[in-house]
């Protein structure tokens, strides 16, 4: 096992770091990374970044946006999130089990004096406060899973920079997102900095894995790096996107994941279609949009069409019926 402490705070770079780890470092059972970044959004993989964000306000405030390769949901970070990830190679039936690579994150808390828990899909509180939120990508027998710890973050910028959508908010049974969420450093007894609660995560992970040893980035491996990071996790295009064309627009809420539906219908039949959410899956949802052009816009034909592609790869926890539910009703 490997443990890198990347000490950039540029978060496309760090975004880009950590897919050269997940997808080029494949000697590497299991390698855990450590960063922070400075004021971000960090967008998931299937979400409209538009409609994630207060774009108004980010501008204002110099507050970069960046999408990563995992789904889930958007998130705020500053210089007092601590962001980790676990890389592993891992058996397909392992994906988005969340709980167990959180493990670390309970247990250096728990030797803090603070008793936290995992709960819903993918979240870990204290006192029913949500402080971190996880998500996990998967590709060829390796996981990456990772999670940003609210250690110290200002709450009010991340409520004003994040645009949480309505429906969210309802289903939670609250009024604000800060009503949601808390910090690590306002739970502790004792107080410390958000680098040496990074070096007790990495301490409680030296102690689990004795043999785990440091990974350096070679010179040719961080011009690669950087390259990752202009072409393509701080191009716009990756970003934000082209905003589809539509005369139809649909929003179910599911157990896993929200899933937004962008359709542009013809004469009653599907021209385009481009599906948006913050749901978790293993293959990209754009064979699900190409797999329904074309077919009239109606249950029966298009839960029809769904049943050609094994529907669980792209939408874990999510039916087919419930597919054909989002885009018709």
């Amino acid at each position: 096992m490997k443990y890198i402490i990347n000490h950039s705070n540029d978060t496309a770079y760090n975004i880009a770091l950590e897919e050269y780890a997940f997808k080029q470092l494949l000697d590497e059972d299991m390698i855990f990374l450590l960063w922070i970044n400075k004021p971000s959004i960090i967008v998931g993989r299937h979400q409209n970044t538009i409609e994630e964000i207060n774009r108004e306000f980010v501008r204002e405030n110099g507050i970069e946006v960046v999408r990563r390769i995992s789904g889930g949901g958007a998130v705020y970070h500053d210089y007092n999130n601590l962001n980790y990830t676990i890389i592993s190679k891992e058996t397909e039936d392992k994906a988005f089990d969340f709980k167990s690579f959180s493990i670390p994150v309970l247990k250096t808390l728990e030797a803090l004096g603070v008793k936290a828990e995992f709960t819903g899909r993918n979240d870990l509180e204290i006192d029913g406060k949500k402080f971190c939120g996880n998500a996990q990508a998967y590709i060829n027998g390796r996981i990456m899973h990772h999670g940003c710890l609210l250690f110290d973050v200002d709450l009010s910028v991340l409520s004003k920079a994040l645009k949480v959508s309505k429906d969210k908010i309802e289903s939670k049974g609250v009024k604000s997102v800060r009503a949601r969420v808390t910090n690590i450093i306002d739970e502790l007894p004792e107080k410390i900095t958000v680098e040496e609660f990074r070096d007790l995560l990495l301490d409680y992970m030296k102690k689990e894995y004795p043999d785990m040893t440091e990974y350096v980035f070679s010179e040719d491996e961080l011009v690669a790096i950087q390259k990752s990071k202009k072409e393509k996790f701080g191009n716009w295009d990756w970003n934000y996107g082209k905003s589809p064309d539509y005369n139809i627009k649909r929003g179910t809420k599911f157990l896993s994941g929200k899933v937004d539906i962008y359709a542009n219908v013809v004469q009653s039949r599907i021209e385009n279609l481009k599906i948006y959410g913050d749901f978790f899956g293993i293959e990209d949802v754009a064979a699900v949009e190409e797999v329904v052009k074309g077919i009239p816009y109606e249950r029966e034909s298009v839960l029809e069409a769904l049943k050609s592609i094994d529907i669980s790869r792209y939408f874990a926890g999510i039916s087919r019926e419930e597919i054909a539910e989002a885009i018709v009703g």
